[in-house]
């Protein structure tokens, strides 16, 4: 029997990495001699350079870039010879709990700087993920770092950031565009939403930013105004583009400066991490996250494996943090068990340190455990679907 484990992180209390290690040294206790290959997974946000790195050769590209709020900082991207993947956050996220929560001031200038290094370095293809951001400057600082020039009504250069994007009334791309010619950009993102609008940029994720409602008017606005000039300036309309509000308006600055492509995070990441090789003879497919609910099925990681597997008839079975939901609604999207990790975790419970702190890895180890048996039979009936199709196939070829 083969597992094929590719879960998310379970974001605050557990990182890809460890569930998969958990999941795998727990399988491998219960049934000796089973095959586990773990591979954990990510949706374009953080962790991604480090998923692909763990199933394609590459590298860390290192650089020392701005960081959002204007400082220097060391960021990294993938180097996968002719494509780089590069993390929007390492270079404009959350990257402390002292760093100010103004989402008007900050600047994705530092992801331009990632951008342009992977170009001077030879890569062509530049998949650039979204989650994770700090900013809503509607990639205007990326554009600059790549050679854009923003002027104001005194035809004077600077650097807009949220705040002041409706200052910018000339937009001057010569410098960049002959700088990416020749690149092919590719986003990554499980957002759709719009650049401006109730469903916009400010008003949903502005808050999560630190934004409060006279910010969140204020940003929206100006990415309103934004949008006029650069389909004035550039003759690109981003107004309603799907994703565009991803990441405080990255998506559609990819679009207008880069003419990058907007798609779905985890399916690209499972194009890159050669999902079907991996998968290819294997009985179960083992994902997760910290939540299943109606969420997961709209763009995440686990809507994306169970395309995946669907496709090839391997059963699914989900190890999360917490499930919230009408099973029917998962069953109905393929997805064939599900366990629940974190109710595992009461007070009084076995699964808490000395100090009392929740032992996230004890309680997981303990759900994998007590569901060996229900995953063995689901191995059973993928192993009997393989063989079904292999047979199949070889009719086929007669």
């Amino acid at each position: 029997m083969k597992y094929l484990v590719m879960p998310d992180s379970f974001k605050g209390t557990m990182s890809a990495d460890t569930v998969c290690r958990v999941i795998e040294q727990t399988l491998e206790k219960r049934d000796p001699g089973v095959r586990v290959v773990s591979a954990p997974v990510a949706d374009g946000g953080e962790g991604t350079v480090d998923c692909i790195l763990r199933t394609v050769p590459g590298r860390k590209a290192e650089v020392e870039v701005l960081g959002p709020d204007g400082k220097a900082l060391g960021a990294y991207y993938g180097d996968f010879g002719d494509y780089a993947v590069i993390e929007m956050a390492s270079a404009a996220g959350f990257l402390s709990e002292d760093q100010p929560r103004d989402p008007s001031r900050m600047t994705t200038f530092g992801v331009g700087s990632m951008i342009r290094d992977a170009i001077e370095t030879g890569h062509r293809h530049i998949y650039l993920g979204l989650g994770g951001s700090c900013t809503n400057d509607g990639g205007a600082g990326m554009a600059a770092a790549l050679g854009a020039r923003f002027l104001d009504e005194e035809d004077e250069e600077f650097l807009p950031v949220g705040r002041s994007l409706n200052r910018i009334r000339r937009i001057d791309v010569s410098s960049l565009k002959q700088r990416i010619q020749g690149v092919k950009f590719t986003v990554m993102s499980d957002v759709t939403n719009p650049l401006y609008g109730p469903r916009g940029a400010a008003q949903v994720f502005g808050p999560q930013k630190g934004a409060d409602p006279d910010m969140v008017k204020l940003l929206d606005e100006n990415l309103a105004d934004y949008a006029a000039v650069l389909q004035r300036e550039l003759g690109v309309d981003v107004r309603d583009l799907p994703g565009g509000g991803a990441a405080g308006g990255m998506g559609a600055g990819c679009r207008a400066f880069l003419d990058a492509e907007l798609k779905n995070g985890i399916d690209v990441i499972l194009d890159l991490m050669k999902f079907d090789e991996l998968a290819a003879d294997a009985d179960l497919v083992i994902t997760g996250e910290g939540k299943l609910d109606s969420q997961s099925l709209e763009g995440k990681v686990i809507s994306g494996i169970l395309k995946r597997a669907g496709r090839l008839g391997i059963p699914v079975a989900a190890v999360c943090g917490i499930i919230d939901g009408n099973m029917e609604v998962f069953d109905r999207a393929g997805l064939s068990y599900a366990v629940q990790v974190m109710p595992s975790i009461g007070y009084g419970s076995h699964y808490r340190r000395p100090d009392g702190t929740p032992d996230y890895e004890k309680a997981l180890e303990a759900a994998v455990s007590g569901q060996a048996g229900a995953f063995r039979e689901l191995c059973r009936l993928g192993g009997r679907r393989r063989q079904m199709r292999k047979e199949k196939e070889k009719e086929n070829d007669r």
